[in-house]
């Protein structure tokens, strides 16, 4: 009996059969799971960037397959170590499977600012971290560490969320991660593993009642369509990790791998860019979340609360999951966290 192909793997099915009558050194294959809007969202202006610098500068050609295209983040992840596709910015969740210790970096609140975030994913514990994923895992180099829309967010539909005491009985969505997980289940709400491209059904349908994203991935998706109440609690910030098929990068000259990062990180800085100013849009940002949903933001003192339940139950998890390496790995990122800090002056 044969069956009928859906369309992700009518795709996948030539995007492999092109990449080998192609020539894989002439063609990066970059997909991404968001819309191809580089004036809207993040990962669509690193794509859009990282194709214009490495076309003018190499014979490379970089083709862009966006809003998960290709398959679903596991599919183009597979795809990547394959070399079927050569690149892909991924979620944290979707790295995960595959390089489980990435939930370290969502230590509840341990990253209050952008300017603290940007200086850990660029500095050296960034390249800690690029070394770990890269010698615990087959087929993935990493290029950078992505803004995937900003800060964490509560949203739910059962009810406006004040203090860890609400959370009690609401039912979260979260990604394959476990500190993301027991963030929820620490104070008193179930977590629930779905897919990023099934969240907006989940959600309409009641299969659970909220979720936590940050506001520029709540609007880009219309969440609040199917979410009554947001709570500002800035809880996480967890970056998109882009890689890359590191035999296709053993396979180019000097020249080429030398632009391929230049423009990766030329690529980061215009993301970041964006996703500031979609954040700060009357038409995609706070104020058109402010429109559509109750907004809760808690005091410095509700913060807190929810802060002392997270963030040693957070690092149960660690002790738990990676043990004494584990452990290591999160001081190193709490102290990279703390010299930021230090470095920009921020209290």
């Amino acid at each position: 009996m044969f069956k009928k192909l859906s369309i992700a793997a009518l795709v996948i099915s030539l995007v492999f059969i092109f990449s080998v009558t192609a020539g894989a050194q002439d063609v990066i294959q970059l997909s991404h799971l968001n819309p191809q809007n580089p004036q809207e969202v993040a990962t669509a202006a690193m794509a859009k960037v990282f194709q214009a610098r490495v076309e003018a500068e190499t014979d490379i050609e970089v083709e862009i397959y966006p809003d998960g295209a290709l398959g679903d983040s596991r599919e183009m992840m597979e795809q990547v170590q394959g070399n079927v596709i050569q690149s892909f910015i991924a979620s944290a969740g979707g790295l995960a499977p595959f390089y489980e210790p990435i939930g370290i970096v969502d230590i509840p609140f341990a990253i209050s600012h952008y300017s603290v975030a940007h200086e850990v994913y660029d500095g050296e514990f960034a390249d800690t971290m690029k070394s770990k994923i890269e010698q615990n895992t087959d087929g993935f180099e990493v290029l950078a560490f992505g803004e995937s829309g900003g800060f964490f967010q509560l949203t739910n539909s059962a009810t406006q969320i004040e203090s860890p005491e609400d959370m009690d009985g609401v039912s979260f969505r979260t990604m394959p991660i476990a500190i993301h997980q027991e963030f929820v289940t620490a104070l008193g709400a179930s977590a629930t593993e779905i897919a990023w491209e099934e969240l907006y059904t989940a959600l309409e349908t009641g299969v659970v009642d909220g979720q936590m994203n940050p506001i520029p991935l709540i609007s880009m998706e219309l969440l609040y369509e199917v979410q009554d109440y947001i709570t500002l609690t800035n809880h996480m910030y967890t970056p998109y990790v882009w890689v890359i098929n590191d035999q296709f990068m053993e396979g180019l000259s000097e020249h080429e791998k030398s632009v391929i990062y230049e423009a990766s990180r030329a690529a980061n800085t215009a993301g970041r860019g964006v996703n500031q100013l979609v954040e700060a849009s009357e038409d995609q940002g706070l104020p058109k979340i402010e429109e559509e949903m109750e907004v809760y933001a808690p005091t410095d003192e509700e913060l807190e609360a929810f802060r002392e339940i997270t963030e040693p139950a957070a690092l149960e998890v660690i002790e738990e999951e990676f043990g004494e390496e584990g452990l290591e790995l999160a001081e190193e990122f709490l102290q990279a966290v703390e010299e930021a800090e230090e470095e920009l002056g921020i209290q």
